[in-house]
Order: structure tokens, then sequence, then C-alpha cells
């Protein structure tokens, strides 16, 4: 049976079948041909993977992330952020990511990141001078930070699946974000040294206090829904549900730039991108329910015990096929099917799941930015209108930075585990 729910995926992948009914399609095939169910089975484990509270979250962070988009929030946010790093040259393409990094730690989408700062950064990035598939790329690299900075939507997933705490996996994005975002501050700040871009940069900038002033309600958001979170006010879907009240109160009452009408298109929009996120998570819950009954996840483990024997080994092999399979394979179907295979492997060898479960994260958000289904790619060239052929030559340099950060968060647990260990010791 797993022979030909994996052959019938990869051919449908091949002929360029969505991800989602390619999977669900190949279980389907599996069900029909290999086993003496009903049909009906394949409906019931659907139910039964979205039957979770914490799935709850994904789109009410969706919505609050287009909410924040429209209200004006994404447009202060990058204000502050640019009277921050701005000033200097290379400031703006520096102000990509840290609007980045600050937006992050709201949306909790890095898909949502890309079109609400893209929107505003990569028109003021070609206008100062910067290459447009350049602009294009920096966004894309830098919106990934919305899925490894909290609140994140594949942690929520990669608990779900795996039965870890979200809270403790969260608090533990903050270090690699970091990481992350420094490692391609320095990065674009170099290279705009060496090709002369963004000598303007400070040209309109806000004075700091002017600038977080006027983004105060903005700024306050992330306080809120993560103090929340770690305060113990509210868990984390519930956390999801105060972004979209605090995003549309000052929407609508404080900045005053969401109108009524305009409501209606922000609610369809979030709709139709949670609806293909959910429905993915169903169709690859069906897939990896099979797979479990078949025994296919302890023969892996089984296999990847005796091919790497030592944690550091393990962890080598793992990032190596989750950067493939990152390639061709959307992010959340990832998680839900290979983290419950792959966790209980690395907890033999001893490694921390949540320690675990962020070098997941990590690695798959690089998916987002590798050609050819990278969906952050496709957002960023949307709202550049330039293709991504453009921007491969600048991406090979930002897959290999992030890259380098993911081996030392792989081999360097003390930047995953010191804040969760200092909160939750």
């Amino acid at each position: 049976m797993t022979g030909t729910m994996m052959t019938v995926m990869l051919v449908l992948f091949v002929l360029s079948v969505p991800i989602a009914i390619a999977i669900g399609i190949a279980a389907i095939a599996g069900i029909h041909f290999h086993t003496n169910f009903p049909l009906l089975v394949a409906a019931q484990q659907m139910f039964v993977r979205l039957d979770s509270f914490p799935l709850a979250a994904i789109p009410f962070f969706i919505l609050a992330g287009n909410l924040m988009d429209v209200g004006g929030i994404s447009k202060r946010l990058v204000e502050f952020a640019k009277s921050i790093v701005g000033g200097v040259q290379g400031g703006l393409a520096c102000t990509c990511v840290l609007t980045c990094m600050i937006f992050a730690a709201i949306s909790g989408s890095s898909v949502a990141t890309t079109f609400a700062i893209g929107a505003i950064l990569i028109p003021a990035l070609v206008k100062h001078g910067y290459p447009v598939a350049f602009a294009a790329a920096l966004q894309a690299t830098s919106a990934e930070l919305g899925v490894i900075i909290p609140p994140s939507i594949p942690m929520i997933l990669y608990g779900v699946a795996t039965q870890t705490s979200i809270p403790e996996l969260f608090i533990s994005g903050f270090g690699p974000g970091i990481l992350i975002g420094g490692g391609l501050m320095v990065t674009v700040l170099i290279w705009c040294r060496i090709m002369g871009w963004g000598k303007n940069d400070g040209d309109g900038r806000l004075g700091f206090l002017a600038a977080t002033r006027q983004a105060f309600w903005a700024l306050t958001m992330p306080v809120v829904i993560l103090g929340g979170i770690y305060g113990g006010v509210f868990t984390p879907t519930e956390a999801s549900v105060v972004a979209v009240v605090y995003a549309l109160v000052v929407g609508l009452f404080v900045y005053r730039e969401i109108k009524p009408a305009d409501l209606y298109p922000v609610f369809v929009k979030s709709v139709r991108a949670a609806a293909a996120i959910m429905f993915i998570i169903a169709v690859a819950g069906l897939f990896s329910w099979l797979l479990n009954r078949q025994g296919v996840p302890d023969r892996i483990a089984e296999w990847l015990v005796e091919l790497f024997d030592t944690p550091d080994l393990y962890l080598l092999g793992v990032n190596l096929f989750l950067f493939v399979v990152g390639m061709f394979v959307e992010t959340s179907a990832s998680i839900i099917v290979l983290a419950p295979i792959l966790a209980p492997v690395a907890a033999k060898f001893g490694i921390d799941p949540v320690h675990f479960g962020t070098i997941m994260v990590v690695n798959l958000a690089l998916g987002m930015i590798t050609p050819p289904f990278g969906v952050n790619l496709f957002a960023a060239a949307q709202v550049a209108k330039v293709g991504i052929d453009k921007m491969i030559p600048y991406l090979v340099v930002f897959i290999a930075v992030v890259f380098s950060c993911l081996m030392v968060i792989t081999y360097v647990p003390w930047i995953t585990l010191f804040l969760r260990d200092l909160v939750y010791g």
C-alpha cells in the first residue's frame, strides 16, 4: 500500500496537480486498492485530524494579519523599523528584515507577512535604486521569519502532531528568529556597501520618538498577545482571537483606516487562505494515518537508528532530508506527515522535542524560498511583478545565510532552549 500511495503522489506532483489534492488522491488509492475499508473512512479520518482546538488558531492568525495590512498597522511598523535601522547605507533593506521580524510576532504566517510588508517595502526599495529582483528575494526571505518567531502556525501544527507544548515551541522560536534576522541584516549591509545600493535610504525617515509614537498601538499588539500567552492569561488559540479583536479595534477606531466596506473582502481572503491550509492538514492527516497503520514510522525509525548512530549524524541527515522535501512539499503537509515519524526517533537519541521541533520548522521554512514550489517566492513575485527566475541569483545568497544559521541552531541547542528553560525551567 505504501508503494502505491507514494507512486501515485509523486506522479501527481510531476503532473503539477495541487499538493493537497495529490496527497488526498494517493491516500484514497491506498484505501481502495489495499484495504477493505469503505471510502467513508477517508472523510472520517480527515474530520478527526481537523477536530483539534489548537488548529482554530490558524484561521484567526491569518485574519489578524490581513486586518493589520488593511488597518494601517503594517505601514506604521515599517516607519518604526526604518527609524531604527534606516539611516545607514543599506538601511532600507535592513528595515525590510526588521519589519518582518516585528510583524512575525503578530501574524504567524509568512505569506501574510510577504503581502502585508512587501506591498509597502518592495516599491520603496525599487524607488531607492535597488534591483526589483533583489527587493523581491529579500522580502520573500525575510517573511519566512513569520513562521519562526512566535506565534507561528507551523509550530502549532508540530505541537498538535507530536503532542509537544505549543507555548514552549513558541518561546523557543525567539533565539533562532533573532539569529536569522541578524544574519540577514549583516549580509545586506555588506552587500549594499559592495554594490553601492541604498546611499539615500535615510531620506524621509521619521525620528525614533515620532515613529514610536505613531506606531504605539501597533507595537503594543505583540506585547498583548505574547504577554497574555506566557502570563497564563490565555492559550495560544485564544491569543489568535485576541489578535483579531485588537487589529479590528485599532484599525476601525484608533487609526480609522478600516472602513466597513473593507471587511467583506478581508474575510473572504482570509477564509480562502485558511481553507487551503486546513484542507492540506486534513488530507495529510489521512495519509499519515494510513502510513501509521502500515508501520512505516517504526520501520523508518529502525532504519534511521541503524544508518545514523549518533545524535549529531541524525540531525545532519534530517536537515539534508528536510531541505530537499521543503523544495517540493508545502510546509504544513510536511510537518503533519513527517513530524510523527521523525520526532520519536529524535527522542530515542535524547534530542529535546522542542529543540527538534524548532529545527524542523526553521528547515521547512527554507522551503518557502526555494524553487520550484516556494510559496513566498510566488507571493513576492506577484507583489513585485517580477519573474522568479530573476530572483534566483539573489536567493542563492539568502538561502546560504539561512542554512548556515540553521546549522548553528541545530548544533548549539542553547540558542533555542535558553528562554524556554528560563521561563519553564
